[in-house]
């Protein structure tokens, strides 16, 4: 894991997981909002969660296309841990409406800003990316567009329909903000017809006011619903980090609450910090409480779970959505 945080904060761009830094010369502060914040302290990280550096000749290739085409992912802004191994196998979330967030969330690593323009060749390039590498599954996600009339719903529309275009049996995930009083965005969305509709609760409703200050918890509850009700055959999706101080009963609540919503499949993963400026992991849940979660969510009737430290929204995403479909397929008879 430090490894993989050391080669982030040698990129070029500024202050990459130190929001405490000074600013660099042409550059700005990723996380302005945090810096008169207190530091937190950074609890020793188990046995359990160690991650292999990245660095591998595929893992190269697949920077070097993501590179050449100047695209954003959120596999480097998040510092996510997998990049290693997903870049290894040429998967890459691409993180589309550019790097500088309208939100400051507690956990968050992608930078804080006034966003630029969005740019309108962003739909091709990332459809060419798509094709270049062969994706079988590919995962778009964005930054928080709160500046934009209809919060990016028309870009992410775009984005499918380009990916459908140049790679047609290429699968589409997307995991997109919460579209907070933006009539009509969802269904712009929802009507370009991704296979699978992403959008994370994070936390449970009573941390929200303290790690997702911006957001809305029965608002996300409620997208998610209003996905299945515009298109049933959808797959839907949302995810949590333990660690954050939640309470085990809280988490079992939000997967009831995500179920009335017909959620087809919740991820749980541990809470890393990316600075002592973030939220402060709390604790680090055990490999045997998140085998735990998994296995009442199956029996509460999701249709796929992953649950485990290193589960991210996007890890595992191609091979997940197969075993979701066969889910689905044996759950129907199909």
């Amino acid at each position: 894991m430090a490894v993989v945080l050391d080669l982030l904060n040698r990129d070029p761009r500024p202050n990459i997981g130190n929001p405490k830094a000074e600013a660099k010369p042409g550059g700005e502060l990723r996380h302005p909002e945090k810096q008169k914040r207190a530091e937190n302290p950074i609890l020793r990280k188990p046995d359990w969660i160690r991650v292999k550096a990245p660095g591998s000749p595929k893992w190269a290739e697949t920077q070097k296309i993501v590179k050449a085409e100047k695209l954003v992912t959120v596999c480097e802004e998040a510092g996510c841990p997998n990049i290693g191994e997903c870049w290894e196998k040429k998967h890459a979330t691409f993180m589309i409406m550019g790097d500088t967030c309208t939100r400051a969330c507690a956990f968050c690593n992608v930078k804080t800003g006034v966003p630029e323009a969005l740019d309108h060749e962003e739909p091709r390039k990332v459809a060419e990316a798509v094709a270049k590498l062969g994706l079988e599954h590919v995962v778009i996600t964005s930054v928080d567009r709160d500046d934009l009339k209809d919060g990016g719903a028309e870009h992410f529309a775009r984005v499918i329909r380009a990916i459908r275009e140049a790679s047609p049996t290429t699968t589409i995930e997307i995991l997109t903000p919460d579209f907070l009083r933006k009539p009509g965005a969802l269904e712009v969305v929802v009507a370009a017809k991704p296979d699978v509709f992403n959008h994370n609760l994070e936390t449970v409703p009573g941390k929200y006011l303290t790690v997702r200050p911006g957001a809305r918890y029965f608002h996300s509850l409620r997208l998610l619903q209003r996905v299945k009700e515009l298109d049933p055959t959808i797959f839907t999706k949302s995810g949590i980090m333990a660690g954050l101080g939640e309470e085990r009963n809280e988490v079992l609540q939000l997967m009831d609450d995500l179920r009335s919503a017909e959620v087809d499949f919740i991820t749980i993963g541990q809470y890393l910090a990316p600075s002592r400026k973030h939220h402060a992991v709390i604790r680090f849940v055990t490999p045997d409480e998140f085998k735990s979660f998994e296995t009442i969510a199956y029996v509460k009737g999701f249709l796929m779970v992953s649950a485990t430290p290193l589960t991210r929204s996007s890890h595992h995403a191609g091979e997940d959505f197969a075993k979701l479909r066969a889910a689905r397929a044996a759950k129907t008879g199909a």
